[in-house]
């Protein structure tokens, strides 16, 4: 009897919406091959969670790696796909895989859209994220942070990012800003503790008394929010003490950055705003003035958006563009679906989950089911359907190849990890991650 040709189901993208969704398909039967834009595997459960949390980080590289090790997946690092690229998204396209799973994440970051944006000084948090978390070639990049630096937004990230100012830059004064009140706030207490034991309990009640009016115009109570924000102040997060100071400033909406003659950051003006109840909600109102914090740096924690040069159309909040058009018999499975704008028709064989579906949402849980119930779609898609291309691999590598892109396979993934592992032993680390793609690819290439 013939063995029945396989399908070949190409997911871009080895983040955690992309691993766990080549996971699946190779386990419901389907061949994979896995693209990366990076060299190693992982994304933003390796380069977006924080850099202490090594246990946390290792528990899920064990579960990647036993995705990887799946005989019908197959991984391709160091291949970047996109407009500006060697490799194009219409190049793949044009070579017959089954379907292809869009799981490239969120890589571009949102602006507020104010003068000074472009100033020396001004970051995105995305982009810091990155570097202390040694992803090439954001590891690369010096960056001159200053003394007192604000970050504007009040989630996870602003945290996360607060927990570097703090402990590993030991700025003066990190301070972070809200355009609405501090019982808004997105981030949680767990992981505010980083930082808890930094913040100024004295400013942080000052504040509270300045905006007191307008939390009890909404009927907020100032004296059980400062018990909130301040409950966990007094137990250090580490035995060694950081000096620098973190508090807040609430109902403060980013108006423009102000900059001296060398086009350095030397403040923020903002604008002041209250608090009304709309439909329900907490929203921010501006008060029609404005006031100024005097600063060294401003890292914007508000977003991201998707690439706009992968090759996939982009609307105006910067996503891709999605199947508005809901199915009576599966109200989800549009979400999952990406449409040409001048034609407004799905295209055909082409998914997208993860960041690249809905950025910012959530971390690797999240990721994980979205990639999952993306798969679920993809499979459904490929009911019935005859191979298209059963060369397919063999093509993909020589349009590689043709390219000159210097990819990177499974085998050299687990060199590259037992020579960091060596190094990690070696200075006495619990983990250790070269900082340059030429760093990684020349052991790699003296391991040959």
């Amino acid at each position: 009897m013939t063995e029945e040709k396989k399908q070949t189901v190409l997911v871009i993208g080895a983040g955690p919406a992309g691993l766990y969704s080549a996971g699946k398909l190779a386990e419901s039967g389907k061949n994979v091959v896995l693209l990366n834009r990076d060299i190693k595997y992982g994304g933003l459960a390796e380069y977006g969670i924080y850099v202490s949390k090594h246990k946390m980080k290792e528990g899920i590289r064990k579960q990647f790696r036993k995705i990887l090790a799946n005989p019908s997946i197959e991984y391709f690092g160091n291949v970047t796909v996109g407009k500006k690229s060697s490799v194009s998204l219409e190049d793949i396209k044009g070579l017959g895989f089954d379907a292809i799973m869009v799981t490239v994440g969120a890589q571009g970051t949102k602006k507020v859209g104010i003068t000074g944006e472009d100033a020396k000084g001004v970051f995105h948090a995305k982009d810091l994220v990155y570097h202390y978390n040694h992803l090439p070639p954001f590891s690369e990049k010096e960056v001159e942070i200053g003394k007192r630096v604000a970050v504007i937004g009040v989630g996870n990230v602003m945290v996360d990012i607060a927990h570097w100012l703090v402990h590993t830059k030991k700025v003066e004064q990190a301070i972070a800003i809200a355009r609405r009140g501090p019982n808004e706030r997105a981030y949680t207490d767990k992981e505010f503790q980083a930082i808890a034991y930094n913040a100024d309990v004295e400013s942080i009640k000052t504040e509270l008394d300045r905006i007191k009016p307008f939390l009890e115009k909404v009927d907020q109570d100032a004296d059980a929010t400062f018990q909130a924000l301040t409950k966990d102040c007094a137990k250090p997060y580490y035995e060694e003490k950081s000096p620098t100071k973190f508090s807040f400033k609430f109902l403060s909406a980013p108006k423009a950055l102000i900059t001296n003659e060398k086009n350095e950051v030397i403040g923020l003006e903002v604008d002041d705003n209250e608090l009304v109840s709309k439909d329900g909600k907490i929203a921010a109102k501006s008060l029609g003035k404005t006031s100024v914090i005097d600063l060294d740096a401003v890292i914007f924690a508000i977003g991201d958006t998707v690439d706009s040069s992968f090759g996939l159309p982009v609307n105006k909040w910067g996503e891709f563009i999605k199947n508005e058009t809901v199915y009576e018999e599966d109200p989800t499975a549009n979400l999952y679906e990406l449409v040409a704008p001048e034609s407004n028709k799905v295209t055909e064989g082409v998914f997208v989950a993860g960041w690249s579906r809905k950025a910012s949402d959530g971390l690797v849980g999240i990721a994980k089911k979205d990639g999952e119930t993306c798969v679920k779609y993809v499979l459904k898609y490929l009911e019935g359907k005859n191979v298209a291309n059963e060369n397919v691999l063999s093509d993909f590598s020589k349009l590689i190849a043709d390219k000159n892109v210097n990819f990177i396979n499974k085998n050299d993934i687990e060199k590259l990890e037992a020579v960091e592992k060596q190094e990690a032993e070696k200075r006495n680390l619990e983990f250790y991650k070269f900082d340059s793609n030429n760093e990684m690819l020349e052991v790699l290439n003296k391991l040959k």
